[in-house]
């Protein structure tokens, strides 16, 4: 991307577009991250949190409403991906495993995506669809960011306990960082903003390797 700014302003993020499946996502052009978690993470009001909108993610009372993979547009190809919450509603088993499909399948073969982020309640971290993520995203070689919800839930000390705690179990993987986060405090939000221009904002690799033809070329001279 030549987008040369030094953050981007995700408060103007607006919905794009649903999809059932991976054929109907939109072209895959630019760069796009999906937060993904389990039905109860608190994964709209994270996104809400992050776009200073309490619309903008569809929240619920009743876990695993997000049925579709949902697109909001940054600005011209940058995308936030809502993927649906695992461990869904009152469905028919056949559905639920036929969004599984889907979502894998987005995982597996989408090329836009240049990061996920993991949502899991600091009260509850990784379970098993936490520790198939992880898997998923280090056998891709995908760098994964994770939150650690509701960290208002838990006091100050117990909350950073259970960060370094996970940070400890994680650290033999590079790609995976770690944060709290409260959408309830708006806590973690910059952090998070930081990580995700990070991923927005990194250099092509074909500009990483022009740049070192460019040196080369130079100190030749």
């Amino acid at each position: 991307m030549s987008d040369t700014r030094s953050s981007l302003n995700y408060r103007q993020a607006s919905f794009y577009k649903s999809a059932a499946r991976l054929s109907q996502c939109p072209e895959n052009e630019g760069r796009e991250v999906a937060f993904a978690g389990r039905s109860n993470a608190g994964k709209s009001s994270a996104l809400n949190a992050l776009t200073g909108s309490n619309k903008l993610a569809r929240t619920s009372k009743t876990p695993g409403r997000t049925q579709l993979i949902n697109f909001f547009d940054v600005q011209d190809g940058v995308f936030l991906v809502d993927l649906p919450g695992y461990g869904y509603a009152k469905v028919p088993e056949a559905m639920k495993q036929e969004w599984q499909h889907h979502m894998t399948d987005y995982l597996e073969r989408r090329e836009a995506l240049v990061g996920l982020v993991l949502l899991m309640d600091i009260r509850h971290p990784m379970k098993e669809f936490d520790q198939m993520m992880l898997n998923w995203s280090v056998s891709a070689n995908l760098p994964l960011h994770i939150l650690l919800t509701k960290a208002d839930k838990l006091k100050q000390g117990a909350a950073k306990q259970a960060l370094n705690s996970l940070k400890k179990d994680l650290s033999r993987f590079p790609q995976v960082s770690v944060q709290l986060f409260s959408s309830l405090k708006k806590a973690g939000v910059d952090q998070l903003s930081m990580k995700l221009d990070e991923w927005f904002l990194a250099p092509e690799p074909d500009d990483i390797y022009d740049d070192q033809d460019d040196e080369h070329m130079a100190s030749d001279d």
